[in-house]
């Protein structure tokens, strides 16, 4: 079968041609921007691109039409697909039916967590001999892919709250049916499509009440909504972690090693690359996930130890003259805190520069700018870049005074951060796009600038 994917340079859609391609298909597809590192990924697979949304891409004859979530009606591939009664299918509903089916689907649901955690789940499978497939929402360190089947039936997959498509405004996870289903939290995001906070918790909802009873979810207990959401009505066994009844998650001690207990029992220890008591949170569901897999906790400890991570979740792209600087996904002012206080749990003694692009959706509707001063408060210096934003950052940002500088040309503000700072510091740059390559820039600025 040949299939057309449209919006195929996304982290999920992405990972449908790959795994489309790896069935057996032939697949192309086309997005506004192609570009690395899915487009690599994709290339490397045989895959071929289309830049644009032309509408004489009818003309390729494709058998089915695969239409990611990105595209809206207007769209004029789209409207021509429409107007000629063209065969075509939703990214989640394509993967539930030709991928998913007859397997045991990990599902990773949350606000915040998913990539890692997903990540992480695969990877503790992978080590156990488990051989999954998977569905990374990023670019795992430690697989050379974000998406591959094999022929286990075992598959771990990011479960998004965002919608469908533009045929289908449920969540995408409730296509996914796992068995083992991990709730990470639940806050109001994505603005762009639910009115608040209830409506995203009537969607999780809508997915407990597609989970078996032979099933499980893997719960955060810290999280009151959670708690909310699955004491409605539930009809699978749930494990909860971060809380005394079931599995928690020690300090860290000098060597950043934690222990693990249940019930208080201490069952073994590990330790992360990455820091922060939000990422032992994920290791935590990961491990709980896996269990009902039937991977022992001790070899899950063991696997924790030697994962590598996800690109751009506090993924360090670079040290100059002892300056180092981080590249993170955060784009909610509950990540931006975790990954700030993550950062400055680490032993250096150098202070924080923070670097801020309010890019996703929800930020550039200015719907969490009052909240923004409390999530950046734990850095040293904040820089954020306004151009285009539709609302007054710095009026958003004036709680902080003289600590937080707002700029609208990236030039500028890659000089403003560069004559800042100095040996030992750290460059937190948070985004959830490319932001103009400002890591690269950073970097070649600190090695030009005098010594």
């Amino acid at each position: 079968m040949h299939i057309h994917i449209l919006g195929v340079c996304g982290t999920f859609m992405g990972g449908v041609a790959l795994l489309a391609r790896s069935a057996g298909h032939r697949v192309t597809g086309c997005d506004a921007n192609v570009y690395p590192p899915m487009s690599l990924q994709l290339e490397a697979q045989g895959i071929a691109l289309t830049e644009g949304y032309s509408d004489d891409q009818v003309n390729l004859n494709p058998d089915l039409f695969v239409v990611g979530n990105a595209i809206s009606r207007g769209n004029p591939l789209l409207e021509a697909i429409l107007a000629r009664n063209l065969a075509y299918v939703s990214g989640p509903q394509w993967l539930a039916e030709h991928i998913l089916a007859g397997r045991w689907v990990l599902g990773v649901a949350g606000t915040h967590g998913k990539t890692t955690t997903t990540a992480m789940l695969a990877w503790i499978l992978e080590e156990a001999g488990l051989n999954p497939g998977y569905l990374v929402g990023g670019v795992p360190q430690d697989f050379a892919v974000s998406a591959r089947l094999t022929d286990s039936p075992f598959f771990v997959i990011e479960a998004d709250e965002y919608d469908t498509a533009f045929c289908d405004k449920r969540s995408k996870f409730l296509h996914y049916r796992p068995r083992t289903t991990v709730l990470n939290n639940l806050e109001f995001d994505h603005a762009d499509i639910f009115t608040d906070l209830a409506a995203i918790k009537t969607q999780f909802q809508h997915l407990i009440r597609t989970l078996p009873n032979n099933g499980l979810i893997v719960a955060n207990g810290a999280e009151g909504e959670l708690r909310d959401v699955i004491g409605r009505a539930c009809w699978t066994p749930v494990e909860w972690f971060n809380s005394p009844e079931g599995w928690q998650a020690g300090q860290p001690s000098a060597d950043g090693s934690f222990a693990v207990s249940l019930a208080g029992k201490e069952l073994g220890s590990t330790r992360l690359a990455l820091p922060g008591s939000h990422n032992r949170a994920n290791a935590l569901a990961a491990l709980v996930a896996a269990r009902h897999a039937g991977v022992p906790p001790s070899l899950a400890l063991r696997a924790l130890e030697c994962f590598k991570g996800v690109k751009r979740r506090l993924e360090l792209r670079g040290e100059v003259g002892g300056i180092s600087v981080f590249d993170d996904f955060a784009h909610h002012p509950t990540a931006i805190a975790a990954t700030i206080t993550g950062l400055r749990a680490e032993t250096r003694a150098g202070r924080i520069l923070a670097v801020l692009e309010p890019r996703s959706n929800t930020m550039k509707l200015g719907i969490m700018k009052a909240q923004l001063p409390a999530s950046l408060s734990g850095a040293d210096a904040v820089f954020c870049y306004a151009s285009k934003l539709g609302w007054d950052a710095a009026a958003a940002l004036a709680p902080m005074g003289g600590k937080a500088r707002v700029f609208e040309d990236l030039a500028a503000l890659v000089a403003a951060v560069v004559a800042e700072a100095r040996p030992e510091d750290r460059i937190l740059v948070m985004s959830n796009g490319a932001f103009g390559g400002v890591h690269e820039r950073l970097l070649a600025a600190l090695a030009e600038a005098p010594k």
